[in-house]
């Protein structure tokens, strides 16, 4: 088949184009790389001008007077470029509900065109869209990202982007996408919950995970060396403040046995690079489940400070630890820190297992053959 994989915020659908190139499929990505991260792409849809390093001086001041993003109309003309390379695939995937990432008009418009032009269109929900942003609000999870804004309304500039989701303009656009696609597919709990009661949803696939790419041993020879990633856009949804509080107490008691690693806004190929000598790496804090990240680290037998709630413990029939549950708690993370610190055979266990973990629940290969099954049922 020759399959259309729209927008990569996560290496998600590279790892998928990979399971499913190795099943004989033909399968071209279209996306702008994500900003900073630049992940690899088969049609490029980057801001080459507006986020250039000239380009950027006006979009910065555009941005401050009215609060718009030009790069968001580049977007649309690159992909709008793109369309005749666009058509007559047997399966398209939207990364999510607004997957070309520009106004939710161009949007729609660009959108119609790809649902006209290919046969069937499949939605993956691995991020936040409309119907996860209605369930985070009306609190239904017992915690989510939007714990933060809900302690403090001031950081309302890092939320924006998910109100918008309930506004009338993206609601046109949900209703779009929902009803030209054949289905909905979630990556892992914090999306299978929300979705599991709505008619056009599918299965809850994990996310696809290179194994082979990028397993390696974990060897522990002086200090414990811990990892942190930051992303300034989603500092508080991600619970960076709680990591770091964590970090200062634990430099106090364990000074002698640690160093930290703290890295921020960096292409994803040098973080990778960076977090490989780290045996502890703290991913995020308001989760049930693990993100992309989290994954490949614990490909890499790293011990990942994530989602690891009792319903994917649950789900995966798990009795002993694979990741670290990390709860929006500061004395709990210091609690799981200074133990693995002082305990560090748990370190080389809990790699040993988050790697077999990936390796039987993760596979790309069998991830991609279990997207295929969903894509091809009636």
């Amino acid at each position: 088949m020759r399959i259309l994989l729209i927008g990569e915020y996560s290496r998600l659908h590279n790892s998928l184009k990979l399971g499913l190139q190795a099943l004989g499929h033909t399968v071209v990505i279209i996306a702008n790389g994500d900003h900073f991260k630049n992940y690899p792409v088969d049609l490029s849809t980057k801001a080459r001008w507006s986020e250039s390093k000239i380009g950027n001086i006006p979009r910065q001041i555009i941005y401050r007077l009215i609060k718009f993003d030009i790069s968001k109309i580049e977007y649309a003309i690159r992909f709008y470029l793109h369309l005749n390379k666009c058509k007559d695939f047997d399966i398209v995937q939207l990364i999510n509900e607004s997957p070309i990432q520009t106004l939710p008009f161009f949007e729609r418009m660009l959108l119609k065109k790809i649902f006209l032009n290919n046969k069937k269109s499949y939605l993956l929900c691995c991020g936040v869209d409309s119907t996860i942003v209605k369930y985070m609000i009306e609190k239904k999870p017992r915690y989510s990202i939007m714990n933060p804004y809900f302690d403090n309304p001031k950081l309302i500039n890092e939320y924006d982007y998910i109100f918008d989701y309930l506004k009338i303009k993206n609601k046109k656009l949900q209703n779009l996408v929902h009803k030209n696609v054949q289905g909905i597919i979630a990556s892992d709990f914090d999306y299978y919950l929300p979705l599991k009661n709505h008619p056009n949803f599918r299965a809850l696939i994990p996310n696809p995970v290179c194994i082979k790419e990028i397993i390696s041993e974990t060897k522990i020879h002086n200090s414990i060396i811990i990892f942190l990633g930051i992303n300034r856009g989603t500092f508080y949804q991600k619970g960076i403040p709680l990591f770091e509080k964590a970090l200062e107490i634990i430099k106090e008691k364990h000074r002698e046995k640690i160093e930290i690693i703290t890295v921020e806004n960096i292409p994803y190929e040098e973080y990778t690079n960076l977090y490989n000598k780290a045996h502890i790496l703290l991913d995020q804090v308001y989760a049930y489940d693990q993100g992309y990240n989290a994954l490949e680290a614990m490909a890499k037998g790293k011990v990942v400070f994530t989602g690891a709630e009792k319903e994917f413990m649950e789900y995966y029939n798990l009795d002993k630890r694979v990741a670290i549950n990390a709860l929006p708690d500061v004395d709990s993370l210091v609690n799981d820190l200074s133990f693995l610190i002082e305990n560090p055979e748990e370190i080389i266990a809990i790699g040993k297992r988050a790697k077999a973990f990936i390796k039987k629940e993760h596979n790309y290969i069998e991830i991609a053959g279990k997207y295929l099954t969903v894509w091809t049922a009636n």
